[in-house]
């Protein structure tokens, strides 16, 4: 059910932004879970923590990492470089709900948008399981114009993962669950 609630969380933005029209959403989703309270979670996810960790821990991925506009709330821009410095994505932070631990991201260039996807939706939901674990769910969406079908293009669903096991190890060692 959970799982349905961010779904549809994020259906309903999607609408209300006008990106739903005919285009066919595809998704690449990932879930890791976390033997840290939701809530620790959440406060990593929710402004740019979980952007400037991924920065600093994966450097062999990440160059950079540059807020173009904002403060981490709804209305931020980052920009991503990637090593070797030469490929980048750009978002915008559409919806942060603090009651859902749930995070929406539009893309506004670079990564998939330049392979061309007409429209990159990345999602974060933070689900709670127990009263000290929780699941980090990561989930892409996005369209790929008609011209570009037969590319393929799709976004790497492999970074948002390797994100969620940064968080996973960093809080959970912060949080005395560390291997």
């Amino acid at each position: 059910m959970l799982k349905r609630v961010g779904f549809i969380f994020f259906a309903l933005f999607s609408c209300y932004m006008g990106m739903i029209e005919s285009q066919k959403w595809k998704h690449l989703t990932n879930e890791l879970e976390v033997n840290v309270a939701a809530s620790k979670v959440w406060e990593l996810y929710r402004y740019l923590g979980i952007s400037k960790l991924a920065a600093q821990e994966l450097k062999n991925m990440i160059q950079s990492v540059d807020v173009l506009k904002g403060d981490g709330g709804v209305g931020t821009i980052i920009k991503f470089t990637f090593v070797p410095g030469n490929s980048s994505y750009t978002e915008k932070f559409s919806v942060i709900d603090d009651l859902k631990r749930v995070k929406v991201t539009k893309g506004l260039e670079g990564g998939c948008l330049a392979m061309g996807c007409s429209v990159e939706i990345v999602g974060f939901d933070i689900i709670e399981r127990t009263h000290n674990s929780c699941i980090i769910k990561s989930d892409i969406a996005y369209a790929v114009k008609k011209e570009f079908k037969a590319n393929n293009p799709k976004p790497d669903i492999q970074l948002l993962a390797d994100f969620a096991q940064v968080a996973k190890r960093v809080l959970e060692t912060q949080h005395g669950h560390g291997v």
